[in-house]
């Protein structure tokens, strides 16, 4: 490691995280990832070795939310932000929703960071969506790449098919298979994934393709000891409570009193989302079927936050009013409580302290328990745990000690293991002080920020660049591409090389010896394959950026990344087929071998003819079709997304990388280089143009230039006088 100190990147897109209050169990997507990424990102924040963190979320302005999820950016402490990043308009969707806004959200990142002018060290996302987002910033910027996954979408399909839903329904509700592939594709970049049990590794990861392609670590999360103290705590005089913890106990007290007829009975407590994999009902059975354990306990169910079951989601509303239905089957007036809400920080912890002094017992009945840090805070302040015998349940009471594993499907089971702890108080008391004094020793996120440390500093050290290393290795063009301020963009054929290469040399030199201060591109009609042919042949250096296919993609650096951004958003309103169908009767147009066809280019042959463009015209607009039309050279014709050409290729590159399009130079030759000559950037035209750019004669910063192909490209550089531009 150097001494400069680190800036980490985190992401956590789906869920409404801000600094305080956090609505925990609000819906579907705030459980405790948002909690974990929360305190995680504030824990690093104040080691030693950093120097700043941000962790990136979705801005959202809707008035069904709070408004501060609508700030840009929430300075939380001197070294730790929220910054929100607007992606698919301001409306809360859920998570499933968001997968077509990402490439938007991966470009307006890029757009923040060069704002900034500060390259992450590192970038970690968190959950699938989060993780295609830090994969391609990675990409881009030539930085280690750190995955949490959390829960993983092969487990959940196979969790959702067990229960009976179809594999189409589970697609169309979930968009479960673009998930799988997002994460098939985040296994084969990540450097290190990150997990908090070894149950994540080997079972959920186990089920991947490329599940051996990166390296895992596990580093259990931790908990806030300052908020989750023992339930004794406060009976020491000098420990008394501040007043709004005393309200916060006073109001739980009241609320829990309206329901429950005998209120000094131990509390059997849980506290989850209202979310069927969370076996509410599991539990509801187990206490409603056993009387003995009625007499003896009181039920309380915090299931997340709701107002109207009948306006929530699907898998929420079904959850909710099974509860009600099993509370009248098992007459439990009295003897269970299901209050609509809780304040994540002032509320829940007291609210474990009371179970607590209750000489109570904290249940998580869930199906499947990935980690569960509701036990981690239930165990610190004393209260034990009956917990499903799957994932982090298994290694949090191995570590700890403080309770009884269950089969979460054997209701018996869940009530004889209450039943055990709470009639017995040694051990009720072993249990409360086991999970107070081991989960200071195996879980806290000062331990988890140390190992986070060790192990992506070594990551960090493993990724840079030996000093021989040329100046912008292709895997950070992104970082290449933030401190750069001018770019030259040339056609290839004919413009670049043509009939006369005889200043070719001379054009490649200016590039290598400027290569530190211009970028360098080409756009060309040519596909990927056949322009890396060409430019390779003719000894010219790699592109940062190819811009192929008349405009219909974009690629960078020598890797040839494609930009994901650029292609989702020329795919608005594409229908390549349609129009390949409206047009085939038409006897004039050769359809092109298909090595020259693209998804988002259909392109024919065509000679010159009166009307002709005029019919293919009224044809498209006639059936509603939307696109780009391009003839060139008088024979070649090509059909490109409305949004997609040369032109707006390089307007959106200028935008997404804030690059001034007076600081593009871009030179061409013919017809299909006409709409990337227009505008603000400075154009060239070489001096063997074709007749269809003798319009542009005379236009404003569209240089006409004497020789031909490089020469004129170098007479255009001149003319403009580009390197005292950049070397000013």
């Amino acid at each position: 490691m150097t001494n400069e100190k680190l800036y980490i990147q985190m992401f956590s897109l789906h869920g409404l995280i801000r600094s305080s209050n956090l609505e925990m169990g609000r819906d579907a997507d705030t459980g405790g990832q948002i909690k974990y990424v929360l305190e995680e990102g504030l824990e690093l924040s104040r080691q030693p070795e950093v120097e700043r963190v941000d962790l990136f979320t979705r801005q959202i302005r809707d008035k069904t939310v709070s408004e501060d999820y609508s700030i840009s950016i929430e300075q939380v402490t001197d070294t730790f932000r929220i910054v929100r990043i607007p992606c698919g308009g301001g409306k809360y969707h859920r998570k499933e929703l968001l997968w077509r806004y990402l490439d938007e959200y991966i470009d307006k990142t890029v757009q923040f960071i060069k704002r900034e002018g500060r390259m992450p060290d590192v970038v970690h996302g968190h959950y699938a969506d989060a993780g295609y987002v830090a994969m391609w910033l990675s990409r881009l910027f030539g930085v280690p790449f750190i995955f949490t996954g959390h829960s993983l979408g092969r487990s959940k399909k196979q969790k959702l098919l067990s229960d009976g839903m179809t594999e189409e329904k589970i697609n169309r509700k979930y968009m479960i298979s673009q998930r799988i592939d997002a994460e098939e594709e985040v296994l084969k970049s990540a450097e290190l994934i990150i997990t908090s049990t070894r149950q994540e590794v080997d079972e959920q990861y186990g089920q991947y393709t490329y599940q051996h392609g990166p390296e895992y670590r596990v580093i259990p999360p931790g908990i806030d000891l300052e908020k989750f103290y023992p339930y004794y705590h406060d009976q020491f005089e000098e420990n008394e409570p501040d007043i709004e913890a005393r309200y916060a106990r006073a109001s739980l007290l009241r609320e829990l009193e309206r329901f429950f007829k005998a209120k000094d009975k131990p509390l059997v407590l849980a506290l989850c989302r209202p979310d069927k994999r969370k076996n509410i009902s599991g539990l509801i059975e187990a206490f409603g079927a056993d009387r003995e354990l009625q007499a003896m306990a009181n039920l309380a169910i915090y299931a997340g936050i709701r107002k109207d079951i009948t306006i929530m989601e699907d898998n929420e509303q079904g959850v909710l009013t099974d509860m009600l239905l099993l509370m009248d089957k098992y007459d439990l007036y009295g003897k269970m409580a299901i209050p609509k809400k809780h304040d994540f920080d002032l509320e829940v912890p007291e609210l474990y302290r009371i179970a607590a002094a209750s000489n109570g017992v904290f249940v998580n009945a869930a199906l499947t328990e990935p980690f569960g840090l509701t036990l981690l805070e239930g165990a610190a302040t004393g209260l034990p745990l009956v917990a499903t015998d799957d994932g982090g349940p298994r290694d949090i009471l191995a570590n700890c000690k403080n309770g009884l594993l269950v089969d979460p499907t054997d209701s018996d089971a869940i009530a004889k293991s209450i039943k055990s702890i709470i009639s017995d108080p040694d051990v009720w008391e072993n249990y409360s002080k086991n999970g107070i004094l081991n989960i200071r020793n195996h879980y806290t996120w000062e331990s988890h920020a140390r190992q986070y440390i060790k192990e992506i500093s070594g990551v960090i050290e493993k990724n840079k660049p030996a000093e021989t290393a040329a100046p912008a290795t292709p895997s950070a063009i992104g970082r290449r591409f933030a401190e750069l301020n001018h770019f030259l963009i040339t056609d290839i054929d004919n413009t670049l090389i043509g009939d006369d290469n005889s200043r070719l040399p001379e054009l490649i030199d200016f590039l290598r010896n400027c290569h530190g201060r211009i970028g360098f591109g080409i756009a060309t009609g040519r596909t990927i394959e056949s322009a890396t042919e060409i430019l390779a042949e003719h000894g010219i250096p790699q592109p940062d950026i190819m811009i192929t296919s008349v405009g219909a993609e974009i690629y960078y650096g020598a890797e040839q990344h494609a930009d994901q951004g650029w292609k989702a958003h020329i795919s608005n309103h594409w229908n390549r087929e349609k129009i390949r169908q409206l047009l085939r009767p038409l006897d004039f147009l050769e359809y092109q071998e298909e090595d020259t066809q693209r998804p988002h280019k259909v392109s024919y042959n065509m000679d010159p003819g009166k009307d002709r463009l005029t019919r293919i015209h009224d044809l498209l607009q006639k059936n509603r079709c939307r696109y780009t039309l391009i003839y060139s050279h008088e024979q070649f014709l090509d059909i490109l997304p409305h949004r997609a050409s040369k032109g707006k290729s390089i307007r959106y590159l200028s935008y997404k990388w804030h690059i001034p399009l007076a600081n593009i130079l871009v030179a061409g030759d013919s017809g299909n280089d006409a709409e990337m000559l227009r505008g603000d950037t400075a154009g060239v035209v070489v001096g063997n143009y074709s007749a269809e750019l003798e319009a542009f004669k005379g236009k404003r910063k569209i240089y006409f230039a004497d020789a031909d192909c490089a020469g004129g490209i170098l007479e255009g550089i001149a003319h403009y006088n580009l390197q005292n531009s950049i070397e000013a």
